[in-house]
């Protein structure tokens, strides 16, 4: 008699896959794309930015000018990234998740024609005023994504979707580095459209993502539509008897009555979600306070101070990127067996270590040479060890311990912090690199143990459990007392029809 469970039985439709594929690819992909993309030809855009200069001006920059155009350029997209994220909230609950998403390809498309066309109308300001605009759709994808992705997924394979944010994130640096070799695009005349290619996902989704549903969960809560959504969550689960998850859904609308809709500054004061902000806010900040930006945005700098030669940094690069792609599609399919805190406890812990031993590598490699190769090796287990659990994880987790009326403004408080904490590391990283040499990476390797203490002490194993179930655990440590009564209501839900819960719902 308990056979027709379905939901926690769940597999991947054919829906469920294209619907994350079009959505993941067409946003996620921007982010990693862009954090890369000038990592590697940056001798030849800052050739075109003294050309052009010297065009104008009969005189070519100054270093220290160069030096302040080249940071904007970089830091100008996780700047972008920040405003995106500010305004992301709105944009969720006024659009949709889908909707959101499907805005935010003009973000992509706009500055991939002005940075196509920087060359033809010798203007390096395109570049770094693109840099911003292709950022803002970054950060508003960043949010959105795992958001949707959250939303449509069963509960048994919401890690598994969750994460998919990350590995997409990982195929735009890995594509990136692959199209900004100097023997394809990164090169004089290649690299305008090497920059321009950020527009071709946006196109790609325009014309797939409209073809799958909205998030049966915004289509039932907050539109209220219950047909839409039942023939949302049929599509997307391949079977027609739907009924235990529109209960669970119903459940989560009425649990969060007693909450309202959250502003930000409401979350700030909110009793009972105070550990859930704090949790996301350290994730968040963990996340890039731990040095994986610094990485990305400054490898070949790393491997030519471990003894690369600057011919072969590159290719050095593309070798990080596969291990980036191998570990993050094997936490993408471990997440759900081995749980979140598990792979992000390992991660932290794989980062920290690989930052100690890179000082020491770093310190010693002018006496002991062999060490470069040390230096090379700590690089890549450092990428291993955050890509298979402080990269794709804290996705999952941002999504699964808020419930739908807070979610859009946590996620605007989690957006902001990343990407605020992404411009201080991508703007500051080469000032303490020239301050404190070899020593800079103690500094994130004692945030890495940091964070990590942290998520052993506080955030909970959240997997295969329903957002209401997540709620309750964090009131204990909130000291609330709501969720006794939501307990009461999951109880009653289980056992009660679903009319008498249609009722409760609107």
């Amino acid at each position: 008699m308990e056979m027709p469970s379905p939901p926690r039985e769940a597999r991947l439709q054919p829906t469920l896959v294209l619907a994350t594929l079009s959505a993941a690819f067409g946003s996620a992909f921007q982010y990693g794309y862009n954090i890369a993309v000038v990592n590697t030809p940056h001798k030849v855009l800052k050739s075109f930015y003294n050309d052009t200069y010297f065009e104008r001006h009969g005189t070519f920059m100054d270093e220290k000018v160069m030096l302040l155009l080249w940071s904007c350029t970089v830091s100008m997209f996780p700047l972008g990234g920040l405003l995106g994220s500010l305004i992301v909230g709105l944009m969720v609950d006024k659009c949709g998740r889908k909707g959101t998403l499907l805005i935010n390809n003009i973000f992509a498309i706009i500055p991939a024609i002005l940075m196509g066309v920087s060359k033809v109308a010798k203007a390096f300001e395109l570049i770094i005023f693109s840099r911003v605009v292709v950022g803002i759709c970054a950060g508003i994808s960043y949010s959105a994504l795992p958001m949707y992705l959250g939303e449509l997924a069963p509960k048994n394979l919401r890690g598994t979707l969750g994460t998919m944010t990350e590995v997409f994130v990982i195929v735009g640096v890995f594509l990136a580095q692959i199209f900004s070799l100097q023997a394809i695009l990164g090169n004089p005349t290649g690299w305008p459209v090497l920059l321009a290619l950020t527009g071709v996902p946006a196109l790609l989704q325009l014309l797939s993502l409209p073809f799958f549903p909205e998030s049966p969960r915004y289509t039932l809560i907050q539109k209220r539509d219950e047909d839409t959504a039942r023939q949302a969550l049929r599509k997307l689960r391949g079977w027609a008897d739907v009924d235990d998850e529109m209960e669970e859904m119903r459940v989560e609308g009425e649990a969060e009555k007693a909450e309202g809709r959250l502003s930000v500054l409401n979350l700030f004061t909110f009793q009972p979600l105070r550990w859930q902000l704090i949790s996301i806010i350290v994730l968040m900040a963990g996340q890039q306070l731990s040095g994986v930006n610094a990485i990305n945005y400054y490898a070949d700098t790393i491997y030519a101070s471990a003894g690369v030669e600057a011919a072969h940094s590159q290719y050095v690069t593309v070798g990080a990127g596969v291990v980036n792609i191998i570990m993050t599609v094997i936490s993408a399919f471990t997440v759900e067996w081995l749980g979140r805190r598990r792979l992000l406890l390992v991660g932290y812990g794989i980062c920290g270590s690989a930052c100690l031993t890179l000082t020491l590598a770093l310190l010693f490699q002018s006496t002991v040479p062999e060490l470069s190769y040390l230096g090379i090796i700590c690089v890549f287990a450092y990428i291993a060890g955050h890509s298979i659990g402080p990269s794709p994880v804290p996705s999952v987790v941002r999504t699964e311990i808020f419930l739908q009326s807070s979610r859009p403004a946590a996620f605007m408080v989690d957006g902001a912090v990343h990407w605020l904490t992404n411009f201080i590391v991508g703007f500051v990283f080469p000032s303490i690199q020239e301050a404190m040499g070899a020593y800079c990476f103690i500094v994130f390797a004692g945030i890495c143990l940091l964070t990590a203490v942290y998520i052993h002490v506080v955030i909970p194993e959240t997997k295969g459990k329903t957002f209401v179930e997540i709620n309750q655990i964090f009131a204990k440590r909130n000291k609330v007392e709501i969720p006794e009564k939501k307990e009461e209501v999951t109880d009653v839900g289980s056992h009660i029809p679903s009319v008498p819960a249609k009722e409760t719902s609107f």
